[in-house]
C-alpha cells in the first residue's frame, strides 16, 4: 500500500529525528508541489523545530498550522479523563491538512524529561489515528552492532504487536560505520526498509551561537560576527600570553575573565596569523567589558571575523555550562544543513523510499523541484568542475556546499594556503577539495605552447599566450579542453566576456553551430520555461536567431522540459510586417529547415505564445502557441530586460545564464550572483558534461 503521509518519531532522546525529517521532507519536495510538516504536541507554542522547517523548506502555511497543541494543554485533557478529545482535536487539526496538501509529514513529539507526564506510547498512538505509516528512528551512538540489531528486531515486533504500519527504522549516528554499500547489504535482512546512518562529529558539534544563547551572551564589536563556527572545545585561559598561545587548538573556544585584555588582544591577533590554530570565540566572563581603548583597539584592528561574547557568569560556571551545550540544527546554519543532507544521500537508498509513496498526478515543476532535480541527476555520474574565483567568498561557501552534498568534483585555481587562510576566517570547511596553483603548476608550459599553436595563425605569440595563461579563465578553459575537468563556472568577479571569449578561443562551437548562445531557466510557482538568449548576442541575423532557437531546444531537452519553441516578435502569425518581425518569421522558416523534428513557431507575441485563451484567438491551429515552453527573444535588449520584468514582477527564481552551443561547457555568473546561483550553475554545467559524454 502506498502512502501519502508519514509519521517519523524517535524512541530515544538525541537520536536525530530532525535530521530525519530534513532529508525525508528534502526527498518529498522533489515529488510533491503542497507538502505540509505538522508536529501534534509540543513543549512551546513557538516551536522550533517548526521554525526549523519552515525556513529551510520556505513553507508557506503559518506556523500556528504546523503545531497541533502545547504539551500542557495536552496533559490538562487526560487529567481531567478527555483522552478521546484530545486525540480528535488532533486528528482533525491532520486532516484538514491533508485536504490542502498532496502529502502531510508528521514529527512525532520529542522524548524529553517534559514528556514523561504521559504515561503512553502517544506517537505509536497518533500514528494509528492518523492512519499514518510510522519511521522509527533509533538512537544507535556508541552501541554494538548486536545493540543495534535488538534494537530493530524490538521496533520491528512492536509494531507487529501494536498494530503500526511500520513504513522505515533510520538507526542514527551509528559509530560502527560501514560504507554506504555494506550498509544498503545488511539493511537487506530486514522485512521493512532498516537505513544506518553514521555519527559525524561536525554535525553533533555545538556553534557559536547555540554556546552564546545558552550562556545568554552578549555580542561584542561586531552584531554580524559570524556565529556557525564549531565549538570543538571550551577552553579555559589562565595563563600568560606565550603559554597560552601555545596550548591553542583549532577550534577551542576561549573562556577567560573579561579583564584579561591582554589574552583577548593576543586571541584576536592569532586570527590573523597563518602559523597558529584559528579559535572559534573568545568569551569574556564576569561581565566585565573590556575599557574604551582596548575596544577601539580591536576595532581598529578590525577583529570583525571572530566573535567576542560576554557572559554574566565566572568563569569557571560557563567553562562548565559551555561544555554542557548539545548541536541542533539551525536554519541559517547552512552548512550543517548541507552536511545532514549529503549524509542522507549517501547513505539512504531513495528509490526503495520513493516507490513507497502514492504518485503525484500533477504534472507541476515548482523552483525547489527543479532545484532538487539537478542535484539528483548531477550526483548520478560526479563530474569535475572548475571554478577560478577563488577569492570570491560566494565561490568558497558554494563549494561548501557542493562538497557537502557530493554534488560535482569542485576544483578551485589559486595559492592553497591563501584559500585556507581566507576559509579559516570565514569559517567554511573546504576539507577534500582539490586546489591548483596555476602559477606553479606542471600544466602551465603545455597549456602556453599549445594555445600558442592554436592561435598562431590568427596572430598568436609565445608572449601573448604566455600572458593569456597568467589569466585564471583561460587556465580554466584550457583545463577543460585538456579533459583534466569537465566543465568551467566562472563570472562572479569577472566579465561575461573574459568568461566567453577563452571559450571560443579554445573550446570552440559544435559542430554546425556558429555561434555560443545563452539560457536562462525561469522557475515559476508550478513550470519551469526557457528564456533565451538573455546574455551574449546583442542582435542576432535570421540565422543566428534560427540557430539560438533550436540549440536553446536541445538545452530545454537536456533538462527534461518539452521543448516547445516561441520566436517572439511584436506581431504574431502573418498579421505584420516591418524589417523586426520579417526577420524573426524568416529565423522561424529556418529553424524548420535545419530541425524538422521540433516544434518551432514565430514570429509570436508573448501573451499568444504562453496564453492559451489568447492563442485561440490568434493562432488556433498552432501546436506552440498558448504552450510555449521555450521563449526566444529577437535581441539582447529585449530579452534580458523582458527575464528582469517577469523575475521581478513575478518573483521567478532565474537559473543562468546557462552557455550552450560549446564543445564542452562552460557557464557565466553573473556579478550579482548569490551562493545558491553558484551552486545551481555548477551543478547544470555538470549535467551538460554528463550529456557530453554520451555517444549521440
Amino acid at each position: 500500500m502506498k502512502s501519502d503521509c508519514l509519521y517519523i518519531a524517535a524512541r530515544e532522546r538525541h537520536a536525530g529525528s530532525l535530521a530525519i525529517s530534513l532529508g525525508l521532507m528534502s526527498l518529498l519536495r522533489q515529488q510533491y508541489e503542497k507538502v505540509a510538516f505538522f508536529r501534534p504536541l509540543v513543549i512551546d507554542a513557538e516551536d522550533a523545530d517548526c521554525h526549523y522547517m519552515k525556513e529551510v523548506f520556505d513553507f508557506e502555511m503559518p506556523l500556528e498550522r504546523m503545531v497541533g497543541m502545547t504539551l500542557s494543554d495536552a496533559t490538562e485533557l487526560l487529567s481531567q479523563n478527555k483522552k478521546h478529545e484530545l486525540f480528535e482535536n488532533l486528528i482533525i487539526a491532520y486532516q484538514q491538512l491533508q485536504k490542502e496538501h498532496d502529502f502531510v509529514m508528521v514529527h512525532g513529539m520529542d522524548l524529553t524529561r517534559h514528556a514523561s507526564v504521559i504515561d503512553f506510547d502517544i506517537n505509536t498512538e497518533l500514528s494509528k489515528h492518523f492512519n499514518a505509516p510510522f519511521v522509527a528512528v533509533l538512537n544507535a551512538h556508541e552501541k554494538s552492532e548486536d545493540e543495534v540489531h535488538k534494537e530493530i528486531e524490538m521496533e520491528i515486533h512492536s509494531a507487529e504487536q501494536s498494530g503500526v504500519s511500520l513504513f522505515a527504522i533510520f538507526a542514527n549516528q551509528v559509530s560502527h560505520m560501514l560504507s554506504p554499500e555494506d550498509c544498503q547489504t545488511v539493511s537487506e535482512q530486514w522485512p521493512v526498509p532498516v537505513f544506518y546512518l553514521p555519527y559525524l562529529q561536525d554535525l553533533n558539534t555545538p556553534t557559536v551561537k547555540e554556546v552564546c544563547q545558552a550562556l545568554d551572551g552578549k555580542l561584542l564589536l561586531n552584531a554580524e560576527a559570524p556565529l556557525n563556527r564549531l565549538v570543538k572545545r571550551p577552553t579555559v585561559a589562565a595563563m600568560t600570553v606565550e603559554n597560552y598561545l601555545t596550548r591553542v587548538k583549532e577550534g577551542d573556544l576561549i573562556i577567560v575573565p573579561g579583564d584579561r585584555t591582554d589574552i583577548l588582544t593576543a586571541s584576536v591577533m592569532s586570527i590573523y596569523s597563518r602559523n597558529l590554530p584559528n579559535i572559534a570565540g573568545i568569551f569574556l566572563t564576569g561581565g566585565l567589558i573590556p575599557s574604551k581603548i582596548i575596544m577601539d583597539l580591536l576595532e581598529g584592528f578590525q577583529a570583525t571575523d571572530i566573535p567576542v561574547v560576554s557572559v554574566e557568569a565566572d568563569t569557571y560556571p560557563s567553562a562548565m555550562r559551555a561544555h554542557a551545550v548539545r548541536a541542533h540544527l539551525f536554519a541559517e546554519n547552512e552548512g550543517k544543513n548541507h552536511l545532514a543532507l549529503g549524509l542522507f544521500d549517501q547513505y539512504v537508498k531513495k528509490d526503495c523510499l520513493l516507490a513507497k509513496f502514492v504518485t503525484s498526478q500533477k504534472k507541476v515543476t515548482t523552483p525547489i523541484m527543479f532545484e532538487y532535480s539537478l542535484f539528483e541527476r548531477a550526483k548520478q555520474d560526479l563530474q569535475t568542475i572548475v571554478l577560478p574565483e577563488s577569492k570570491d567568498e560566494r565561490i568558497l561557501r558554494a563549494c561548501e556546499i557542493l562538497l557537502r552534498r557530493q554534488v560535482v568534483n569542485p576544483i578551485l585555481l589559486g595559492k592553497a594556503d591563501e584559500i585556507h587562510y581566507q576559509c579559516n576566517l570565514l569559517g567554511i570547511n573546504l576539507d577534500g577539495i582539490t586546489i591548483i596553483d596555476p602559477d606553479t603548476s606542471e600544466w602551465k608550459g603545455a597549456f602556453i605552447n599549445e594555445f600558442y599553436e592554436m592561435r598562431k595563425a590568427k596572430g598568436m605569440t609565445l608572449d601573448l599566450a604566455r600572458d593569456s595563461m597568467a589569466h585564471v579563465s583561460y587556465f580554466a578553459t584550457m583545463m577543460v579542453y585538456k579533459g583534466l575537468a569537465d566543465g568551467m563556472v566562472s563570472g562572479a568577479t569577472h566579465t561575461t566576456a573574459d568568461t566567453v571569449r577563452p571559450a571560443l578561443q579554445i573550446i570552440k562551437t559544435q559542430p554546425g553551430i556558429s555561434l555560443v548562445s545563452s539560457v536562462f531557466f525561469m522557475c515559476f510557482n508550478t513550470r519551469v520555461l526557457v528564456y533565451g538568449d538573455c546574455a551574449v548576442n546583442q542582435n542576432p541575423n535570421a540565422d543566428q536567431l534560427s540557430e539560438i532557437a533550436i540549440s536553446s531546444a536541445l538545452t530545454a531537452l537536456q533538462f527534461g522540459i518539452e521543448p516547445k519553441v516561441a520566436l517572439l516578435s511584436y506581431s504574431t502569425g502573418e498579421s505584420g510586417h516591418g524589417d523586426e518581425v520579417d526577420k524573426v518569421r524568416t529565423a522561424a522558416q529556418l529553424a524548420h529547415q535545419k530541425r524538422p523534428d521540433l516544434e518551432i513557431e514565430g514570429p509570436l507575441q508573448y501573451d499568444a505564445a504562453i496564453d492559451a485563451e489568447v492563442a485561440r484567438q490568434k493562432m488556433p491551429n498552432s501546436t506552440v502557441a498558448g504552450q510555449a515552453t521555450v521563449f526566444v527573444f529577437p535581441d539582447l535588449n529585449t530579452g534580458n530586460n523582458t527575464y528582469k520584468a517577469v523575475q521581478r514582477a513575478s518573483g521567478a527564481i532565474a537559473i543562468g545564464p546557462v552557455l550552450q552551443g560549446l564543445n564542452k561547457p562552460v557557464n557565466d555568473l553573473s556579478r550579482g550572483c548569490t551562493v545558491d546561483d553558484i551552486v545551481n550553475t555548477v551543478a547544470i554545467t555538470a549535467i551538460q558534461a554528463q550529456q557530453m559524454e554520451q555517444p549521440s
